[in-house]
């Protein structure tokens, strides 16, 4: 054990998966589409959403998205609201955001 018996500080890490709206299904056959999350559009995977080959979102759904993928398929309020709460997180949230921004799916 470190000193005193006591862990060593580092800090948490917080991963969030944040609500965007599917904008336009930008290449089916690699599952990518364009997302609005508050404001910011990139291009995420939709493909973990598929079941049995077939479309699991598109255009018009709203998704949880966590490090260019969408993992999970929501409705607006439950989007709306979950935003709303990750706002209040404040700077965990914003982090995300400007993670977000800064990655690129081509």
């Amino acid at each position: 054990m470190g000193e005193s018996g006591s862990r060593s500080r580092v800090r948490d890490t917080v991963c969030l998966a944040i609500p965007g709206q599917i904008v336009e299904v930008v290449d089916e056959s690699n599952r990518l589409a364009k997302v609005d999350v508050a404001g910011v559009l990139r291009t995420i995977n939709i493909g973990l959403l598929d079941d049995d080959d077939q479309a699991g979102v598109g255009t018009g759904d709203w998704v949880l998205i966590h490090v260019g993928f969408a993992i999970s398929q929501v409705d607006e309020g439950e989007a709306l609201a979950t935003r709303r709460q990750l706002e209040r997180m404040g700077e965990d949230y914003e982090q995300e955001l400007e993670e977000l921004k800064a990655s690129v799916i081509e």
